[in-house]
């Protein structure tokens, strides 16, 4: 599905990725990890042109990211964020509608009836009590949930995921990741997800880059890129990997002292 060659970014004198190389393939759900700064939110942004690379190039579904009007794009990426959602006087069943918008005429008005689908959707994330609601009244946790909804109501083919547990308890992240996980494996949507958390990528990613310095360390397998010395190179502290009891992937346990930056 998505296929990066060659691929540069800087700005200014300060090179953020380099000579970046890999692919993702249809249905797969790839994770993007590495520390601040290592070039992981401008690589989501190269791929959902929002900005240009300097070189390389970037294919998407067979044709060059560069050939896609933005409307074309928006019927076939959705990008979810941090912080997707203001608290602004929409109610739940408005904002999650807006994601119809790519399939609209300028007046606002779609051939085929989607209120089924927007019915689905807030059912699938719990959201029925609340779709009367204004987001005004509505926890962050809450919030991330409607952004959710409304990226679903646009059925995309990829999903692009910016860090979208950073603001959440643990409760709400696996929730979170719970409900993306199940709307992949049902629609079969590609996802590419910058993850800040390395335990809920483990859990939730078939395979992960490992971003160093603006450059790929590592592709592979939650077992290929979880391990002490990858994870103290990059994120300058010693971690303990143990597997997962249920799982059977991959934790990173850190320990007191375990820092090596200097």
């Amino acid at each position: 599905m998505i296929h990066v060659n060659n691929l540069k970014k800087s700005y200014g004198e300060d090179t953020i990725l380099n000579n970046l190389i890999l692919s993702v393939e249809k249905g797969e759900f790839f994770g993007v990890l590495g520390p601040n700064g290592s070039g992981k939110s401008t690589l989501l942004k190269l791929l959902s042109g929002v900005e240009k690379c300097d070189s390389g190039h970037i294919q998407f579904d067979g044709k060059s990211l560069d050939t896609y009007s933005r409307k074309q794009l928006s019927r076939k990426l959705a990008v979810l964020q941090q912080e997707a959602l203001p608290p602004v006087n929409f109610t739940v069943r408005e904002v999650v509608e807006m994601g119809r918008f790519p399939y609209q005429n300028w007046l606002g008005e779609e051939k085929a009836d989607h209120g089924k689908l927007v019915d689905s959707i807030i059912d699938q994330l719990g959201l029925v009590e609340l779709q009367d609601r204004s987001l005004l009244h509505l926890s962050g946790g809450e919030r991330q949930r409607v952004a959710l909804g409304k990226v679903m109501a646009q059925q995309p083919e990829l999903l692009l995921l910016d860090e979208p547990t950073t603001y959440l308890d643990i409760g709400y992240q696996i929730q979170m990741m719970d409900h993306i996980k199940a709307w992949q494996l049902e629609a079969g949507i590609t996802v590419v997800a910058v993850l800040h958390e390395l335990n809920l990528a483990s859990i939730y990613c078939d395979r992960m880059l490992l971003l160093h310095q603006g450059e790929v360390l590592q592709i592979g397998t939650p077992s290929d890129i979880l391990q002490t010395g990858l994870i103290q190179k990059v994120y300058g502290t010693r971690p303990i990997i143990i597997d997962h009891p249920v799982h059977a992937l991959p934790q990173v346990i850190l320990q007191q002292g375990g820092s090596s930056i200097e």
